[in-house]
């Protein structure tokens, strides 16, 4: 089955190809770096470690280009309010950024464009622009002319009928799906703390529309294979995009467009009023593992709305445990027993339901359903004792490369930690005195940090979950 993404721009599933054989250039709307990221943010970042992991899994070459968005009235706002420079306050919130993709396990791209570092390429991109009669100065702000692009509202579907006469919007992010002429240089204010750029443009800022059309251009070229964000996305921010790009070049800004539905809380919009928002940070507080928050929001497909509960983590954290225990118990198989062909049967019956699956838009279900069935049936035979360790190690190796694209199994080499070996030795002691009540008062201790203990003739095992 041939590799095919739902495409926004045509509104149809696909088959997907490339500009340059082999290779996939992708862009992907990074943080605007003004506070934490909130798990629906993290629902679009690991939908994209998804679609980047298997594009490589399938052999391409990615080069895949994320955004930190430093200079915005957000970032200026939030740094007028503490008292520091914008560049203190933008630095905190990229750090914290990159803490979290590396807690959830999410591949680092080739390039992190910040805007700040890219004045110049969007002042020449808006220069293109004024030269070919689509911008439009006011007050010492430029703005970009939507009624003279024949294309605007190809992504979103967006009337350009619906233009009023003289509408013009000078904010970042506007909601209301009214088609605006909007900013791609603002004039400095007040308000704007002293961040500013002095520019063949004037004294100024740029927009938030044109930093991502310069900087994918910049580092993509002027036409590329991919890009992604979440819907929210659409409009007015990616249909700009469209418009500046294709305006200021006169070729195809890009070619496929993937976006990612939004993320809900206990089935209502997450909202700071509602005490139902939250960042990464606030589950780890809850003590849950963040590879579980990694499968969760892995879980189900990109385009369909993902409810986030803290139940649903819970059956996560479930299903994991027992991915996690059947990978241990195979590590312990050591019968010597001949080849099985079954396992060869089950192998590649779920080698060919995983790739089949995600051939198909990226249909994560299917995916993991061809991952349990393997286990379900793999452990029917270590049941039967027909799975000797030979068969066992193909399994592992299976299983490995599936994890190639979802990154949730347990990480190899993890360094053991000292202080579970003393307690295990300590528990082993007191069970050797038959001092019950001390031994089973560490495995409870061991237990409530995610420790398992398993006795066996050969001595005591642990796991940690």
């Amino acid at each position: 089955m041939a590799l095919k993404f739902y495409n926004t721009l045509t509104k149809r599933l696909e088959e997907f190809y490339t500009i340059n054989p082999g290779e996939v250039r992708m862009y992907t709307c990074g943080p605007t770096v003004y506070d934490y990221a909130h798990i629906g943010n993290f629902r679009t970042y690991i939908f994209e470690d998804l679609l980047r992991r298997y594009l490589k899994y399938k052999g391409f070459r990615v080069v895949q280009v994320m955004n930190i968005t430093d200079v915005d009235d957000k970032t200026i706002r939030r740094s007028r309010e503490e008292g520091v420079s914008l560049k203190d306050y933008t630095s905190r919130y990229t750090e914290a950024f990159f803490e979290d993709i590396d807690t959830l396990r999410i591949e680092r791209a080739e390039f992190y464009p910040h805007a700040t570092e890219h004045i110049g390429d969007m002042v020449a991109l808006i220069q293109k622009l004024i030269k070919n009669g689509y911008a439009y100065e006011v007050q010492g702000s430029w703005y970009y002319d939507v009624s003279k692009f024949k294309g605007y509202g190809k992504l979103s579907g967006v009337k350009l009928d619906e233009l009023k006469p003289g509408a013009r919007v000078s904010a970042d992010e506007y909601t209301k799906e009214e088609v605006h002429d909007f900013a791609l240089w603002k004039a400095y204010t007040p308000d704007d703390g002293g961040v500013f750029w002095e520019t063949p443009l004037g004294k100024g800022r740029p927009g938030w529309h044109i930093e991502c059309s310069a900087m994918s251009m910049r580092y993509l070229g002027n036409h590329f294979d991919i890009h992604t964000g979440g819907v929210d996305n659409i409009f007015p921010h990616h249909e700009n995009e469209i418009a500046q790009s294709e305006a200021a070049t006169g070729e195809k800004f890009v070619n496929f467009w993937l976006h990612s539905a939004y993320l809900i809380v206990e089935g209502e919009k997450m909202s700071k009023s509602k005490g139902n928002f939250y960042t990464l940070r606030d589950i780890l507080k809850r003590g849950y593992d963040p590879v579980v928050v990694r499968y969760l929001l892995l879980s189900s497909h990109y385009r369909q709305q993902l409810n986030f509960t803290f139940s649903g983590l819970d059956a996560a954290k479930s299903s994991l445990f027992r991915i996690w225990d059947f990978i241990d118990n195979l590590g312990r198989i050591e019968l010597d027993l001949p080849h099985n062909p079954e396992v060869d049967t089950i192998i590649e019956t779920a080698s060919s339901g995983f790739t089949t699956s995600l051939d198909d838009d990226l249909n994560i279900s299917g995916a993991l359903g061809a991952l349990f069935n393997l286990v379900r049936r793999i452990n029917r035979l270590i049941s039967s004792g027909s799975l000797g360790r030979d068969d066992a190690r193909l399994v592992l190796e299976k299983l490995s490369d599936f994890n190639r694209v979802l990154d949730i199994f347990p990480r190899e080499n993890a360094p053991i930690e000292d202080w579970i070996l003393e307690m295990i030795k300590k528990r082993d002691k007191a069970r050797k005195n038959r001092d019950w009540e001390t031994a089973d008062r560490i495995r409870d201790e061991l237990q409530k940090k995610g420790i398992m203990l398993q006795d066996t003739p050969k001595g005591t095992v642990w796991k940690k979950r």
